[in-house]
C-alpha cells in the first residue's frame, strides 16, 4: 500500500530535531533507518502528518568511550554495533546480540535507537540492554535526562520516550575482569525476530558467579529481567542441577504471549531451556 500523505523535513542537529518536534507535536514522528515506521506507514496503522529525518545527524551515530561507559550514539547501525572494535572489546554482549539481528539488510540501515524506542516485544537488542544494565539518555524541549533500562520498556511497542524527545546515547558499563556473556535466540524463521532470546551478562570471581543479570525478549509484552533466576545464582559454582532448577523460574511469574508462531506455555518451556543454555555459553566465555 501506499502511505498517507506526509510533509518531509531533515533535521541537521540534535537541537533542530527536538526544535521541530515541538512544533509539529503529535502529528509528527522521527525518521532514522525506518525499519518499523515505514511499514506501519504503508500499511496505514500509522500516518504521520510530517517526517522528521535525524539520519544525518552525525553526533548521533558516533561510538566513543569515557572512563567507566561506552557510549553509542542513538543512530548507530546494527552493523556498527557488531563490528565496532572498541564495543568488542568493552562490551561484547552488543554485538552478540547486534550480529542476529534480522539480516544484512536491516543490520546495515537498523538503529539501536529505534529498535529500543519502537519497543517490539519480540527485538533482540532490548535483552542485551536490560542485560547490560545500560542507562539510556534523551533530550526534549525540557532539556536532558537519563533512563535507566529496567524503567525504560513500558509496555508492547511502548517505551518510556515521552513524545517530543529523542534518543541520543546509550551509556554501558565497561565490561570488568571475569566478564562472560551471550545471547541465545529461537527465531521466527521469516523475520528473524525472537520467539524467546536470552542475554546473559555475568562475572566470574575464583569460580563463582558474583554477578549475574539475565534479559529476556519474545516471551512477554515487554522484555524483562529474570530476577528469581539471578538471585538463585549468584555466589554459587553454576552446577548443572542448580542452573536447571533456577532456569525453571525465567518465566514462571510471566503472563506469556500466544500467537501463531508458538502457545505462552511453549514459550515458557523455552524460556527455561535457553535461560539454562544462555548462562552456560555466558560462563564459559567468561575471561576470553
Amino acid at each position: 500500500m501506499i502511505p498517507s500523505k506526509f510533509d518531509y523535513v531533515v533535521a541537521k542537529s540534535v537541537d533542530e530535531a527536538v526544535q521541530l518536534l515541538g512544533k509539529h507535536g503529535a502529528e509528527a514522528k522521527l525518521l532514522s533507518g525506518g525499519h518499523s515506521l515505514i511499514p506501519l506507514m504503508k500499511l496505514r496503522l500509522a500516518s504521520p502528518a510530517v517526517l522528521i529525518d535525524v539520519g544525518r545527524v552525525p553526533e548521533l551515530r558516533a561510538i566513543r568511550e569515557d572512563d567507566e561507559d561506552v557510549i553509542v550514539g542513538g543512530l548507530a547501525t546494527h552493523h556498527m554495533l557488531e563490528s565496532s572494535a572498541l564495543i568488542l572489546q568493552r562490551v561484547p554482549l552488543l554485538p552478540k546480540t547486534a550480529s542476529q539481528v534480522g539480516d544484512v539488510q536491516v543490520r546495515n540501515r537498523g538503529t539501536i535507537g529505534g529498535s529500543l524506542v519502537h519497543a517490539d516485544p519480540a527485538s533482540d537488542l532490548p535483552a542485551a540492554i536490560l542485560a547490560l544494565g545500560a542507562r539510556m539518555k534523551v533530550r526534549g524541549a525540557g532539556g536532558e535526562r537519563e533512563i535507566p533500562a529496567r524503567e525504560f520498556f513500558v509496555d508492547m511497542l511502548q517505551s518510556a520516550v515521552q513524545p517530543g524527545e529523542i534518543l541520543t546515547e546509550v551509556r554501558i558499563r565497561k565490561a570488568t575482569v571475569g566478564n562472560g556473556s551471550a545471547y541465545l535466540k529461537v527465531a521466527q524463521s521469516a523475520s528473524g525476530f525472537a520467539i524467546v532470546g536470552v542475554a546473559t551478562n555475568l562475572t566470574i570471581t575464583a569460580g563463582r558467579c558474583s554477578e549475574v543479570c539475565i534479559g529476556i525478549t519474545g516471551v512477554a509484552a515487554k522484555p524483562y529481567r529474570a530476577r528469581a533466576v539471578e538471585s538463585r545464582l549468584r555466589n554459587t559454582a553454576l552446577e548443572a542441577d542448580a542452573l536447571r532448577e533456577a532456569s525453571s523460574q525465567a518465566a514462571a511469574d510471566v503472563e506469556a504471549l500466544s500467537d501463531i508462531h508458538a502457545s505462552g506455555e511453549y514459550r515458557k518451556s523455552l524460556a527455561a531451556a535457553y535461560t539454562r543454555r544462555s548462562v552456560e555459553a555466558a560462563a564459559a566465555s567468561a575471561g576470553e
